[in-house]
Parts: structure tokens; C-alpha cells; sequence
């Protein structure tokens, strides 16, 4: 009895302790759901996933894709958020492993729920879109806001940086030029598989470029004294840490499959897009695709650059058109090996040239080292020029992509 009488004590306090526990629980996790959901003003788009998921049984393939594509842009920028996030637990080393395995997931996701339907043209051009539209859209709008706001100065930025990365867009552009020109020279040993064993190979060297990128990146790049890079680095040393580790990697997993469910219903709702609004497949997958990746990226580059960081802004435009064209298409290549689909490296001849063209222009742009607003305007200008060509454009192999009428 004594013994029972004594033990209550600790069990009364126990109680206290456990609901001390919960409430600091349910604090953090609000907390949590404050800084990732609530911080962002983009977030207001997030319903419009679970009501393309309703719209999709009523069959509705044009609502169902545009509200796809609103669903998903918040979300691809909460991942991207996730990811900055947790890469502040980390080294340098480890958090450019996790810029590259997250810093285009929307892309990869939809890619891969395109090749498992099939669409290894839609893989093929989105991919290319989201190329195209980090280095004329992205890096344009970049320039135009930067000059427009600072345009009593010449804006500066380290065209060794830009040099690199443009350097590293030829590497990947003969990669693909390679296995196209075999097949439109015909001079295959074997017609329709040199071109793949050509590309798979071929995919195989650009992901081990891009290793090399990264380790020279980190470890053996040289540093401007006369660059504001310690500037920089002392501003992300600071940047504050909303969410803890484990926090990040749950918002991570949660981001990736909310994406990868919206991602199955945009693909699927394509060709039914394509017939309903009368508009090429090829437009869609190269021009509106890519929004939903590069929403993020679109802004952040413009705020950089009105801030007088072009550097940054250069970072985030070039680096993200390096990482799809030396990372993504490559890996893409490789998961549609393992898939048993034939996805190469033969982008066609129509789009291998403007990629060709895009390359050499904005090399050519930046080859000085010095950006205004007319320099980013004339590559908005060939951004419209490059979707308008894509809307008239016939591709052969889609049986759906046909001319609008009218």
C-alpha cells in the first residue's frame, strides 16, 4: 500500500510532462506548416491541384491541364524551398548533390510519367523547352529588369562564370547534335539502333561531365577578389533556418509526391488539351510545359538582377539550362534504358538547330562580360520568336500535332 501511495506522485507528474511533449509538438509542427505553406504568397495556387484531380473525371482535358499546370507551380517552388533548406545542414559538397537531384525534380517527375505513357516526344521537347526558356525567357527578363533598373549604370558581371557554364551548353549540344546528324546523314551501321547505343553512351559521358562540373565547382574553382562571392556567401551563411532537418526531408517527400500525382493527371490530359484548344502538342510541351519548372526560377532571377546580383541571376538562368541539358536529359536517357523505351538523343533536326542557334547567341551575348536592357530584351524577342515558330511547327512524328485551323 505504502509503495502504491509513493508511486502516484511520479505518475501525476508524468501526465503534465507528456501534455508538455504534445503541446510543443503541435507548436513545432504548425510552426513547420507556418514557414513552408503560409510564407508564400504562390501558395494560393496550391488548391487548383485537388480541383484538376475532380475536373479530370469529368473529362474536361483542357481545364484539367491548366489547372494542372497552376497546381504544380506552387509546389515545385515549395521543393526548391525545402531543398535550399536543408541544404544549410549540409557541406558544399552535399548540398550541390542535392541542387542537382532536386533542383529540376518537377522536369524529371514529369518526365518520367510521360515515358511511362509513352510520350518520349513530349519527354524530348519539354526538356528542350525548359533549356530554351532558362537561357532566352528567364535570362532576358534577368537582363531587361536589371538594365531597366539600374540603367544609368553597365551592369558587371564574372563572364569566366558565364564562359563556363556557356562552354559546358556546347559540351551538351554535341552530345545531341551527334546521334541527329547520324541519323538525318544516314550513315548508321544499323538504321534506328546506332543512334540509341550512340545516345546511351553518349549520356553516359555528359553525366560524368557534369560530376567533373560539380567537383570543379566546389573544390577547385578560383575566386575573384574583385567579385562580391564572400558578399554572397556571408548572406547564405545568414539566411535563417525555418525548418529543421527532418522537417525538410518530410516537406521533401511530401512536395515530390504531390507532384508526382498532379504530374500523372497533367500528361495524361495533354492530347486531350492539344484537340480542345487546337494547339500543337510541340507548343505545349516546349513553351507552357516549362513554366511550371522555371516559375521559380523566373523570379528569383529577376529579383536578383534588380538587386545589382547578376551574377546570381546568371547562376540561376545558365545553371539551371547546364543542369537539364548535362544532368536531366542524359539521366532521362538512361531511366528510359532501364524502362525499356527507346528515349535517345535525336532531338530532330527542327529542334536541334534552335537549340543550336540559342547556344551561339547567348554565348555571344555574354562573351563581354557587360549586361544592359537591351541585350535582355533582344533575347526575350528571339524567346517569341523560337515559341511562335514552335506553334506553326509540324512535327512528323505525333500523330496529334497537327497545324491549327484559322
Amino acid at each position: 500500500m505504502e509503495s502504491n501511495i509513493m508511486s502516484q506522485p511520479s505518475q501525476d507528474q508524468g501526465i503534465p510532462s507528456r501534455r508538455r511533449c504534445y503541446r510543443f509538438s503541435s507548436q513545432r509542427i504548425w510552426r513547420s506548416i507556418k514557414a513552408v505553406i503560409f510564407s508564400s504568397k504562390i501558395n494560393v495556387l496550391i488548391p487548383f491541384g485537388p480541383v484538376a484531380i475532380v475536373v479530370h473525371y469529368v473529362h474536361n482535358h483542357g481545364s484539367v491541364f491548366f489547372l494542372s499546370l497552376l497546381g504544380i507551380i506552387p509546389l515545385a517552388e515549395r521543393l526548391g524551398f525545402a531543398t535550399e533548406q536543408l541544404s544549410l545542414f549540409t557541406g558544399p559538397t552535399v548540398g550541390a548533390l542535392l541542387n542537382a537531384s532536386f533542383g529540376n525534380a518537377t522536369e524529371l517527375i514529369i518526365s518520367i510519367q510521360a515515358m511511362r505513357n509513352g510520350m518520349l516526344r513530349i519527354v524530348q521537347q519539354s526538356l528542350l523547352g525548359s533549356v530554351l526558356s532558362n537561357m532566352l525567357l528567364v535570362l532576358g527578363c534577368a537582363l531587361f529588369a536589371g538594365g531597366i533598373r539600374h540603367k544609368n549604370n553597365v551592369q558587371i558581371f564574372n563572364e569566366r562564370d558565364a564562359g563556363l557554364n556557356s562552354g559546358m551548353l556546347m559540351v551538351a549540344l554535341m552530345g545531341m547534335l551527334s546521334p541527329t546528324v547520324l541519323h538525318y546523314t544516314n550513315t548508321e551501321i544499323q538504321s534506328g539502333k546506332s543512334e540509341l547505343v550512340l545516345s546511351r553512351f553518349t549520356s553516359c559521358l555528359l553525366l560524368l561531365a557534369y560530376a567533373a562540373y560539380l567537383f570543379y565547382q566546389i573544390k577547385y574553382q578560383p575566386t575573384d577578389p574583385s567579385s562580391n562571392q564572400e558578399e554572397i556567401q556571408n548572406e547564405e551563411k545568414e539566411e535563417a533556418v525555418l525548418v529543421s532537418k527532418w522537417e525538410c526531408i518530410t516537406w521533401l517527400v511530401v512536395f515530390t509526391v504531390s507532384i508526382s500525382v498532379l504530374s500523372d493527371y497533367l500528361v495524361d490530359a495533354i492530347e486531350g488539351a492539344s484537340r480542345s484548344w487546337n494547339i500543337p502538342i510541340a507548343f505545349i510541351s516546349v513553351v507552357l510545359l516549362p513554366i511550371v519548372g522555371n516559375a521559380a526560377e523566373h523570379a528569383s532571377a529577376i529579383m536578383f538582377a534588380i538587386n545589382d546580383k547578376l551574377d546570381i541571376s546568371l547562376g540561376v538562368a545558365l545553371g539551371s539550362a547546364t543542369q537539364i541539358s548535362m544532368f536531366l536529359i542524359p539521366l532521362c536517357v538512361l531511366i528510359g534504358w532501364v524502362m525499356g523505351k527507346t528515349m535517345d538523343l535525336n532531338f530532330k533536326l527542327f529542334e536541334t538547330a534552335v537549340l543550336f542557334l540559342t547556344v551561339v547567341l547567348v554565348a555571344f551575348m555574354l562573351q563581354d562580360g557587360t549586361s544592359n536592357y537591351l541585350k535582355g530584351f533582344l533575347l526575350i524577342i528571339c524567346y517569341f520568336v523560337v515559341a511562335a515558330s514552335f506553334y506553326v511547327h509540324v512535327d512528323a512524328t505525333s500523330a496529334d500535332n497537327k497545324l491549327p485551323q484559322g
